[in-house]
């Protein structure tokens, strides 16, 4: 027997294969009204996308929101620095907003003068992060919201239009919201021919994208609600792609057309069975807001990343660089606290595959001749681990100082035999907490 018997390879995507194991990115929410100090496009349509919060809370017209376009100048701007904090903090992969819902371009494009390129900035951010994040040796990630709430033919999104309607919601289609607003509340539509200029316009952006800034590794779409999958022509866009990008992988909310699964700011009940990744903010909001922002721990942050990696996901983080272009203090903080963690630890997490059939009180993942046990709950006296081949452990320590920790192995007297690989119980010796954010124990195995 051997360790496999407790590794459970993930599903790979064909093309996208380094995927799965990817273990951690970093998400870029960002465009012209972070001048403002308020959240990414829904300002524009007056609604929250906090679970359990209806009311926005950044009360703009559009035109208020739309209006700071012209003045967008970060000043401050390093893609370089910004690359280098992804890489350090562990980060494999990273994905950058190039058009959010509000329609800003953060790149250089011949289909619209509506973003960074008409400004006082004048630079493609886009593509210096694109190359800084290609220097750093990572993945590149482009995000690309399929609506445009400032396009003419989406239609453009009017404060008539308000409040945001509920159709566009995902709770619209649930049989219980059948004859409620939830599913009878009906946006504008565009005309057929308007719609026809408005999926070539999202074609030729997509082309742009994806011929202009050299191989992109991962394309991940947004705003899939407001159409059908139909109306969309989803997949004509995943051919459009694969022609000029066959390895890019793809998300989910290209309707029906995706490669893996997109849960979003909570961990899902149930997770995925193939390739998934959590998207999740450090603080409540997407992009840079004015003060406190409710931001979670980094401890409480490795925590998630760990429990998504040890079911098979990954886990891409978000920051939203301010006006001027550079990262708030807090979340500086959280991406130096997990380079400072990843030192030691990034093994545990980065390139490993879930377990199955360990009984363990905590989140567990291996690679070949290696268990990693997890622990997000400070033991009080002993380890205990069952399911273990333990007569071929040759080694339990600790990562983060790699201290040799003492341990014993049992059986259940009727089950053990002479083969040699036996699957018993390990008792470790739980020693003072390292200091480390999360400590992790590593056990190794013969083969």
């Amino acid at each position: 027997m051997t360790d496999t018997g407790f590794r459970r390879p993930t599903q790979s995507i064909p093309g996208g294969e380094w995927f799965s194991g990817a273990g951690f990115g970093i998400f870029v929410h960002w465009d012209q009204a972070s001048q403002q100090g308020i959240e990414i496009s829904w300002p524009l349509v007056g609604r929250s996308i906090i679970p359990g919060v209806d009311a926005v809370e950044d009360a703009v017209t559009v035109a208020e929101y739309q209006a700071t376009a012209p003045t967008f100048d970060p000043t401050n701007w390093d893609a370089a620095d910004l690359a280098r904090r992804a890489r350090e903090a562990g980060a494999t992969y990273v994905v950058f907003t190039a058009r959010h819902h509000a329609g800003y371009n953060m790149f250089f494009t011949e289909q619209s003068d509506f973003g960074v390129e008409h400004g006082p900035f004048g630079r493609d951010i886009t593509r210096e992060f694109v190359d800084a994040v290609r220097a750093e040796g990572l993945k590149v990630g482009i995000y690309y919201s399929l609506p445009d709430w400032n396009h003419p033919d989406y239609p453009a999104f009017r404060d008539e239009d308000l409040p945001y309607k509920l159709e566009h919601w995902p709770a619209a289609g649930l049989v219980e919201f059948a004859d409620t607003p939830d599913a009878t509340d009906r946006h504008r539509r565009s005309s057929p021919e308007e719609w026809s200029r408005y999926l070539e316009y999202v074609r030729a952006q997509l082309t742009e994208l994806l011929t202009n800034y050299g191989q992109i590794d991962l394309l991940w779409f947004d705003g899939d609600w407001e159409r059908s999958a139909v109306e969309w022509t989803a997949p004509g866009l995943r051919r459009l792609i694969k022609e000029l990008q066959p390895d890019v992988v793809i998300n989910d909310r290209l309707p029906g057309q995706g490669d893996y699964r997109t849960p979003e700011q909570g961990f899902p009940l149930s997770p995925p069975s193939g390739p998934w990744e959590l998207c999740l903010t450090i603080g409540d909001h997407w992009a840079w807001r004015k003060g406190p922002d409710n931001e979670k721990s980094a401890r409480s942050l490795l925590v998630t990343l760990i429990d998504v990696v040890a079911r098979g996901g990954n886990l891409l983080l978000n920051v939203g660089p301010g006006p001027d272009g550079t990262l708030p203090i807090v979340e500086q903080e959280r991406l130096q606290e997990f380079a400072g963690w990843m030192q030691a630890h990034a093994e545990s997490v980065i390139g490993v595959e879930p377990t199955a059939g360990i009984d363990f009180h905590g989140p567990t993942t291996a690679r070949a001749g290696r268990l990693y046990l997890h622990l997000t709950a400070l033991p009080v006296e002993e380890i205990i681990v069952r399911g273990l081949p333990v007569r071929r452990i040759t080694r339990v320590h600790r990562l983060a100082d790699d201290l040799e920790l003492q341990h014993d192995a049992s059986f259940e007297v009727h089950e053990a035999s002479t083969a040699g690989d036996d699957l018993g119980e390990l008792r470790i010796v739980a020693p003072a907490p390292s200091g480390a954010l999360i400590d992790v124990i590593a056990i190794d195995f013969s083969e």
